[in-house]
């Protein structure tokens, strides 16, 4: 049995799913990219695009009352790899040891024109 979730601090969908799918102690929360939670591009450099992704990934996991220490995967698509370092370091602000496990990625073109797209999938005990 799958639930989906819905959160008011993070873009409606742009498309048929869902943010945060939960099917049974497992998350699975879809791909987000720097659009505030009215929908509009988040406008700036990479820090800036990175932080309004981590912010809306936080708020799509309250939704399901989770936080990012529940995170055991994600996977970031870049559009320039040479954004990397600088990703990173926003990154690492929102998780704590132990990190969750991740892939980084140079996507081709991502949604939107955005610089960056995170997903993830969160477990509960």
């Amino acid at each position: 049995m799958k639930k989906a979730h819905f959160s008011n601090q993070a873009p409606r969908p742009v498309g048929p799913y869902s943010q945060i799918v939960e099917v049974g102690n497992f998350f699975f929360l879809a791909g987000q990219i720097p659009l505030t939670a009215e929908g509009t591009m988040r406008e700036g450099d990479i820090v800036t695009q990175t932080r309004q992704v981590m912010e809306n990934l936080r708020g799509v996991l309250e939704a399901a009352g989770l936080t990012t220490n529940h995170v055991v995967k994600t996977t970031i698509f870049l559009a320039d790899i040479n954004d990397f370092d600088a990703v990173n370091k926003v990154y690492g602000e929102y998780f704590q040891e132990p990190y969750p496990a991740r892939s980084t990625v140079q996507a081709g073109k991502l949604p939107k024109g955005a610089r960056i797209e995170i997903d993830a999938i969160a477990a509960k005990d």
